[in-house]
């Protein structure tokens, strides 16, 4: 097994110091049993178009002030962050990406970056009410997914995703917040995702907060999952001869550990009625750690 892997995460909701940085780093942490790990952070809701150039020269480029001119200070600027995590200490460092939607000039960049697995956080921005800097992100969650390369959506990065391969996402009149049971389909009886912590004849519970949907199931893509509330829950990606790949967009947050949620409404981040809804167990924990056996999998 590898002794070293590096993550790229699109951190969409970096303004968010609990379910932010830290939901970044419930993700990271189940991989920290067996493999030291690199994050390279992306931040395109913030970044200039311009800044996006400089990736002609060369691939990893530290992210600078002066290149998002668009941050939110309610989380204050780093490029850089060394954060112990389960006794390691983990590298956390903005970077640059191409701010286009070219699916060859992505995948050229992707490839000099020799990342093991990508992950899309989920945002407070909204698929269904579209910003241009969207485009470069879509694009690189599609290039990522059918290059092979674990893949991992989760809320606003499972509708992007999904929004990449063709779906169409609605928005709610209503936001839907609460845990639900994640019912799998005749495709996710035994994906690996979502079934690997599984003991027979137990549910899966997923915490929700979001009020897009997606409403079409992508184009080379399989339904896994399904909510009471959320028809289009949980989808694996699948290659041209319809092989299963590693790239999943799950519309729940598995990274929302409680003393995040905790945190997140003493601050508040979260209303009281968010608070409540969100009391109960959820197998979030599990399923990221089921992501990370398949990225050190996938390395190997």
């Amino acid at each position: 097994m590898v002794g070293r892997i590096r993550i790229l995460l699109l951190d969409l909701l970096v303004e968010r110091a609990e379910f932010g940085h830290g939901g970044n780093q419930e993700v990271i942490r189940p991989f920290l049993k067996n493999v030291d790990v690199e994050v390279l952070l992306l931040t395109p809701q913030m970044q200039s178009f311009e800044s996006g150039n400089k990736t002609e020269r060369t691939s990893q480029i530290p992210l600078k002030i002066e290149d998002v001119p668009n941050w939110d200070n309610e989380y204050p600027f780093w490029q850089s962050k060394i954060v112990d995590i389960e006794s390691k200490k983990v590298n956390f460092n903005r970077i640059i990406m191409p701010m286009n939607s070219d699916d060859f000039i992505m995948s050229e960049w992707l490839n000099s970056l020799s990342i093991d697995a990508l992950v899309c956080s989920g945002s407070r921005r909204n698929v269904s009410i579209w910003e241009e800097w969207m485009g470069p992100a879509a694009t690189l969650m599609r290039v990522t997914a059918k290059s092979g390369i674990p893949t991992l959506g989760i809320c606003f990065g499972h509708q992007l995703l999904c929004y990449s391969l063709g779906s169409e996402i609605k928005r709610a009149d209503t936001l839907s917040s609460g845990i639900w049971e994640l019912k799998l389909t005749e495709f996710g009886n035994n994906d690996p995702l979502l079934t690997s912590h599984l003991t027979p004849e137990s549910q899966i519970f997923g915490l929700y907060t979001h009020q897009d949907h997606v409403v079409t199931i992508p184009k080379s893509s399989k339904l896994v999952g399904i909510a009471d509330h959320n028809l289009i829950t949980a989808i694996r990606v699948y290659d041209e001869s319809d092989g299963p790949l590693p790239a999943w967009g799950i519309q729940f947050h598995p990274e929302a550990a409680r003393k995040r949620i905790e945190r997140a409404y003493e601050w508040g981040h979260i209303t009281k009625e968010e608070f409540v809804s969100f009391k109960g167990e959820h197998d979030g924990a599990s399923i990221l750690s089921s992501f990370a056996r398949i990225v050190l999998e996938n390395t190997t």
